[in-house]
């Protein structure tokens, strides 16, 4: 009985808050699918704009370590001061990422995505709107691109549908 629960004890799931940006972001894009099933479309928009702005957090950390000599605490106080996906994209990713942003059709589609994502997102939110589930459809179907496409910087290849597993990458 103890080496079983010692073994249990040992496969338990690492603590959600002590997981890397990609393990969060395949962990809230996995529930969407038991919210999909149990006809929760408002939940499921909220679920993956939440999955979204976990994929920018992770390009933002991954371009400014790569881009500016900020420690990681100060990257982690400007996501905060940034305040939401549209915040991150438009103050953090697109100004260190690309050099010239208003030039870049992919900052364009990116900035795009977001303001897509954003505004139903905060319809729900902010003004209790209840959603349909084509409408969420359509917002999880911009999510998963949006994610595919700001990953898919730094992860060639990159798709959300494919990850089972990401690891402390």
């Amino acid at each position: 009985m103890a080496k079983r629960n010692e073994e249990h004890r040992s496969k338990r799931k690492t603590p959600y808050n002590d997981r890397s940006d990609l393990e969060k972001l395949q962990s809230q894009w996995n529930k969407l699918s038991g919210l999909q099933l149990r006809d929760e479309p408002s939940a499921a928009i909220v679920r993956s704009a939440t999955a979204a702005e976990i994929a920018a957090n992770y390009a933002i950390r991954h371009e400014w370590g790569r881009r500016t000599d900020f420690d990681a605490a100060i990257v982690d106080q400007l996501l905060l001061w940034a305040n939401g996906l549209r915040g991150k994209m438009e103050r953090l990713f697109v100004p260190v990422y690309f050099a010239e942003p208003r030039k870049s059709k992919t900052a364009k589609r990116l900035l795009s995505s977001a303001e897509k994502i954003n505004k139903i997102r905060n319809e729900v939110v902010h003004q209790g709107r209840f959603s349909s589930a084509d409408e969420a459809e359509q917002v999880i179907a911009e999510a998963k691109h949006f994610i595919d496409m700001i990953v898919g910087l730094s992860r060639q290849g990159f798709d959300i549908q494919d990850r089972k597993r990401t690891g402390n990458e």
